[in-house]
C-alpha cells in the first residue's frame, strides 16, 4: 500500500540527489531506503528511478508518485505545522547566534523559507561578533546557537558533519602535495577568525598536540580571510562549502588535512523551554533538507 513515507522518501532522493544523502535525511540506514524503494518497485513491477545515474533520473513511473508527492506532502506538512500552532500557539521568537560565521552562505535561504513556514515566528540574528555563542544562551540573550553541541545545560539538535580544508595561494610552497600533516604547517601563518584557540579545529586537534609551532593573524570575515590567503599573507582552514567557488574560479587552491580529513560536526543548541516547540523543529529540519541538496561533501548527523 502506498504510504506517506514512500512519498517522503521519493521527495528525498531527488532533493538530495544520491541514496546516501536521501537516507541521512530521513535517519533510515541506506538497506533500510533501499529496502523500502525495493518494495515499491516490486508493487509497481517498474524501476521508480535510472540506476547508476547522476543526479537521480526518475522513471515515468518514479515520476508520477513525485507528482502526487508534490501535490500531497505540502499540504501534510503544512497541516501538520497549523496543528502544532492550535496546540503550542501562533507567536514564538528565535533569536539566532552563531559560532560558525561560514554557515552566514547558507543561512540566509535556510531563514527564508523559515519564515515563509512560520510567518508568525519572528526570527532573526544576534547581531555582532561573539567569542562565546553559548553565553548568550545562559544570559537568555539569544534562544539558539549553531556550531558545536552545548549541552547538557541545552537541548541539542544534530545538524551535519562536514570536511575542513587548508586553502593557500596558487603556487604555495605546498601545493604540489596531495595531503598535509601536521609538519607541513611549521613557520606558516595561519589565518583564523578572532576566537579561542581551543575553537579552531586546526590548532586544537592537530597542530597544538603535535607541538607545531606558526604565527596566527585573525580577520572577522570569510571574504577578508581568502583575500589575504590569495594575496599570500597566510593559509587558512575553512569548511568545504565556504571555499568551494573560490577554488572553482583558481581564487585559491584547497587541500585535504591527514589521511582520513579534518572533520568536524554542527549543531543546534536551543535553550531548555523552546525544545518541545513545532517550529524549533521545523527550523533544524530546513537547515538539513536544504543543507543536504545544496552543500556538496557534507554528511547528516542522526
Amino acid at each position: 500500500m502506498l504510504e506517506i513515507r514512500h512519498l517522503r522518501t521519493l521527495s528525498a532522493l531527488r532533493s538530495s540527489g544520491s541514496l546516501v544523502r536521501a537516507a541521512q535525511l530521513l535517519n533510515l540506514t541506506q538497506s533500510a531506503l533501499s529496502h523500502q524503494i525495493r518494495l515499491l518497485e516490486e508493487r509497481y513491477n517498474a524501476p521508480l528511478f535510472e540506476r547508476k545515474s547522476m543526479p537521480i533520473a526518475f522513471t515515468a513511473t518514479g515520476s508520477r508518485l513525485l507528482a502526487l508527492a508534490d501535490k500531497l506532502l505540502p499540504e501534510i506538512e503544512q497541516a501538520e505545522r497549523d496543528v502544532a500552532r492550535l496546540s503550542q500557539g501562533d507567536k514564538g521568537q528565535l533569536r539566532v547566534a552563531l559560532e560558525c560565521h561560514t554557515c552566514f552562505d547558507w543561512l540566509m535561504p535556510v531563514m527564508d523559507a523559515f519564515r515563509q513556514r512560520w510567518p508568525e515566528v519572528e526570527i532573526d540574528l544576534v547581531s555582532g561578533f561573539h567569542s562565546e555563542p553559548a553565553d548568550l544562551l545562559r544570559s537568555g540573550e539569544a534562544d539558539l546557537v549553531i556550531g558545536a553541541p552545548y549541552g547538557p545545560d541545552f537541548a541539542v539538535f544534530p545538524l551535519f558533519r562536514f570536511e575542513i580544508m587548508v586553502v593557500m595561494a596558487q603556487k604555495h610552497r605546498l601545493q604540489a602535495q596531495r595531503r598535509l600533516v601536521a609538519q607541513d604547517f611549521a613557520g606558516e601563518t595561519l589565518i583564523t577568525y578572532p576566537v579561542a584557540e581551543q575553537r579552531v579545529d586546526l590548532i586544537r586537534d592537530v597542530l597544538r598536540p603535535a607541538g607545531i609551532d606558526f604565527e596566527r593573524r585573525t580577520a572577522d570575515l570569510t571574504v577578508a580571510v581568502l583575500q589575504l590567503v590569495a594575496s599570500r599573507r597566510g593559509i587558512a582552514a575553512l569548511p568545504n562549502w565556504a571555499i568551494k567557488n573560490y577554488v572553482d574560479y583558481d581564487y585559491v587552491v584547497a587541500r585535504p588535512i591527514g589521511e582520513q580529513g579534518l572533520w568536524s560536526d554542527l549543531f543546534v543548541s536551543v535553550q531548555p523551554a523552546l525544545q518541545d516547540k513545532a517550529y524549533v523543529h521545523d527550523f533544524v529540519s530546513v537547515i538539513r533538507e536544504q543543507c543536504a541538496a545544496s552543500l556538496d561533501g557534507i554528511k547528516l548527523l542522526s
